[in-house]
This record gives structure tokens, sequence and C-alpha cells, in this order.
């Protein structure tokens, strides 16, 4: 089965577009040219990378992206919609969150928290769960028709689809129950127990991970308590997005075999999740340019060796693709015996880096041209 990347971006149903694949793979600057493609023919688009790099800003001729969309001027061509971009900021859309549903006061409570500090930055899945923070609020905007979600290279990168889970239950365990316990102890004989159980706890706890830390973090998990519904009802609310029909998961690989397992990965890791998969983007395929043999290129390579050099080296290197281009028809093949329900779309490799929007729109064009 082939992919239509038209198809897809031109679907009025569709209103995320997720990249997900290995590092090294072209993944940022695909879901960049799918996202300008889009925009030129008349979605309006916002591209959101969670990769730290500065490569989509640099394709995009911006200096640099911030935690908000940025608008892209498209030259050389008058496109029927519009392209926005972004980087997600995993403290900013923190802080913002608090600030949108805390109250002023708890709010700079919150902020000014040593602990909140830590954790807003390196508390396990934080990234993960303000990627789908962002999304919601981009969905729930209703500012653009289109959202193409550039996710970090690694596999990681699907880690957010259970990013809300993960923390509901870090937040909702025993150690989180006995900080906040004190605080909601209602009456005198309740809180008279919990605060001699709390008590204990502490002691034992200050001495390992200093007094002073606890307190912080007891503090604020009081004060976050109140608003940790509201979190999980949005992040439910995403998920819920991300499962729909409205939104198309692309996996990203080039035709090696590391990255093609990954591939294999990702693939089997959304069906468990009952994730909308799209298709492969097969990327920097190298599809031969003339129909003679490797064989065939080889012998005549040697009837005019001494006699034509140059023709003798173009034949060589005629015979070294066709040997790469049916070496990556192989792992192809071996992918979609795997997988033969998963549609590809196969782009063949530019002769350099893409660091422009020209670029952008050539890596566009071989999209829709393999169709």
């Amino acid at each position: 089965m082939v992919l239509d990347i038209d198809a897809l971006l031109d679907d009025p149903e569709t209103k995320i577009v997720v990249c997900c694949g290995s590092g090294g793979v072209g993944k940022t600057t695909t879901a960049a040219a799918l996202a300008l493609r889009a925009a030129e023919r008349g979605r309006q688009t916002v591209v959101l990378t969670i990769d730290p790099a500065r490569r989509l800003a640099q394709a995009l001729g911006l200096r640099e992206l911030g935690n908000h969309p940025r608008q892209v001027k498209i030259e050389g061509f008058d496109p029927k919609g519009e392209l926005w971009a972004m980087m997600l900021d995993m403290r900013r859309t923190f802080d913002d969150m608090v600030r949108a549903h805390a109250g002023p006061e708890r709010a700079e409570q919150l902020l000014a928290n040593p602990f909140y500090q830590t954790i807003s930055t390196s508390f396990s899945g934080t990234q993960e769960y303000m990627a789908m923070e962002k999304l919601g609020q981009l969905a729930a905007s209703g500012d653009w028709d289109l959202i193409v979600v550039d996710t970090p290279p690694s596999r990681s990168a699907l880690d957010f689809l259970d990013a809300p889970t993960r923390l509901s239950s870090a937040l909702d365990g025993r150690m989180i129950r006995l900080l906040t316990g004190p605080a909601k102890a209602g009456g005198w004989g309740l809180r008279k127990v919990v605060t001699a159980g709390f008590s204990m706890f502490a002691k034992a706890v200050s001495t390992i991970i200093g007094g002073q830390l606890l307190a912080d973090a007891s503090a604020f998990m009081q004060a976050f308590d109140s608003m940790f519904g509201g979190f999980r009802e949005r992040a439910r609310k995403t998920a819920e997005l991300l499962s729909s029909k409205g939104t198309a998961f692309l996996v990203v690989a080039a035709p090696e075999p590391d990255a093609l397992r990954e591939a294999s990965y990702f693939v089997e890791r959304l069906a468990g999740e009952s994730m909308p998969l799209s298709g492969l983007i097969a990327n920097r395929t190298h599809p031969v340019l003339a129909d003679l043999s490797a064989t065939a290129a080889l012998s005549a390579a040697e009837k005019v060796e001494t006699s034509a050099p140059l023709a003798t080296a173009v034949l060589r290197l005629h015979a070294d693709r066709v040997a790469l281009a049916e070496r990556e028809k192989r792992l192809l093949a071996r992918f979609t015996k795997a997988h033969p329900e998963v549609p590809i779309v196969e782009v063949p490799a530019l002769p350099s880096d893409v660091h422009d929007m020209a670029g952008l729109r050539d890596i566009g064009d071989r999209l829709a041209k393999s169709t």
C-alpha cells in the first residue's frame, strides 16, 4: 500500500499529525515539510516540536522558536493557508498552567516553592505531560485547522501516550499521600493520628533527603493537590483526542536495519495503544537512476577501464547505487511483510542537508510525488 500524503493533509477531518521515529532519520525536517505543504495547500497549520534541537527554526528561517506559536513568512510562494511554529518549553508550560488554574495567590506560592522548581524540570514524565498539556491547549484554541507534532528522537517519543497515567500514579502514591495527609485530616482525632504518623514518617525521611526539602515537598503537594483533578481531566481529554479519527500518526524511518527495527517498535506500540497509525515515511531512499543492472555496469566498466576512465568511474558508481537500492528494497520488503497493513511512502534523499524553506518544499514535493 502507498501512503497518499496530500490526501491526508487535504482531508478536513485530519486535525493532528504526529511524527515519531528514532534519531537521525529526518523526522524534524519531515514534520516541518508536512506543515509547510499543508499551509501552502490551504490549511491553517501550526508545527510543534518537542525536540530541543534548533533544526526546525533554522529550516523555517527563524532565529529561534518560543513556547507560543510564531507565524512563519513563506517567501517565494503565495500560500492558501498560514504556517505557525513553536518549540515546547517544559518549564514555561508548567508555569503557565499553574498561573491559569491555581489562582493568583496560590500560583505564586507554588512557583516560589523550591520543590516545584525542581520537579518542573526534572520529575519523571514532566516533559511528556507538558507536551500533552500544550497539545491540548493548541487543539482547544481552535486557531488552527491542523497541528503537526514533532516528537523527541528516541523511544521515549511515545511516552507522552501514558504520561497522564504515570503522573497520576506518582502523585497518588503512598509518599505523596503522606505529604498531603496532615492538611487533609479533618477531625481532631484523625488529625492527631495522621500528624503523629506523619511526624514519624517525616523524621525518618528527613534523615535521608533533608528536613527543608521535605517541608518544601509537603507545602508544594498541599498547594498542588486542589489542582490535580483538573490536570488529570485535561490530560484525559488530550489522550482521547490522540486516539480519535482526527489524529494521524506517521512513523518516520531511514531504510536501515536499526531504524526499521525502531519503526517496528513504534508501529507495534501504537497498535497496542489503539492509536490511529496512517503509515510509514521511508526517508532518504536511493532509487536507481538508470535501467542498468549492477552486473552489466561493472562489466561495461571493465571493458572501457583503460580508454575511458571517467565513464568507468560513472559505471562503478552506478553499480554501487544499484546495490544500495536493492538492499533498501529488501529491508523495506521485510518491514512490509511484518506489517502488511501499514501504507508506505518513500522519500528520495536530497543531494545536501535541508536548511531553508526551499529545501522543505522540495521534501514536500518528494513526499507527494511518491504516491
